[in-house]
């Protein structure tokens, strides 16, 4: 059982606009995030083809469409969102289960975001999402660095 601190604190998550000078932060919790979550669910050359200059570079380049949630000072987690599409939410392993993503997901929505993309096999992803609402509405496969994986899409009900 989560305590009232745990619960006071991620109901007072902000959630702001990314700044340039964030790229850096945002790019070594995407890293942490990527190699916790998917090392048990993609192979391991998939999980090698991200690197921390990669993250850099896409969200230099993606500034404008990332959100940011911080915990102590520092940024703990991002959503970066396309046309009300989320393209990713990843927040910090040290920070998760404190109630930061569900705050990233709630405002990715109140800004028209209504589907998403996981692997198939992240349960605990889907797992969160489908108890915010979302439900699966497609299961398919393509590529995806170089390996053929599956996927599903999920949409806000």
């Amino acid at each position: 059982m989560r305590s009232a601190t745990a619960s006071t604190r991620a109901c007072a998550a902000r959630v702001r606009r990314a700044r340039a000078a964030d790229v850096p932060a945002l790019a070594r919790v995407a890293l942490r995030a990527w190699r916790h979550a998917f090392a048990p669910i993609v192979p391991e050359a998939v999980l090698a083809a991200r690197s921390l200059a990669d993250f850099r570079r896409r969200f230099a380049a993606s500034l404008a469409r990332i959100r940011v949630v911080e915990r102590a000072g520092r940024i703990a987690g991002f959503t970066l969102v396309t046309d009300g599409h989320i393209d990713m939410l990843f927040v910090d392993p040290r920070a998760q289960g404190s109630g930061l993503g569900r705050a990233l997901l709630a405002d990715a929505e109140r800004c028209g975001a209504s589907s998403l993309e996981s692997f198939a096999r992240n349960r605990a992803a889907r797992a969160f999402y489908e108890a915010a609402g979302w439900r699966v509405t497609r299961a398919y496969r393509r590529r995806f660095l170089g390996a053929r994986l599956s996927f599903v899409q999920l949409e806000r009900s």
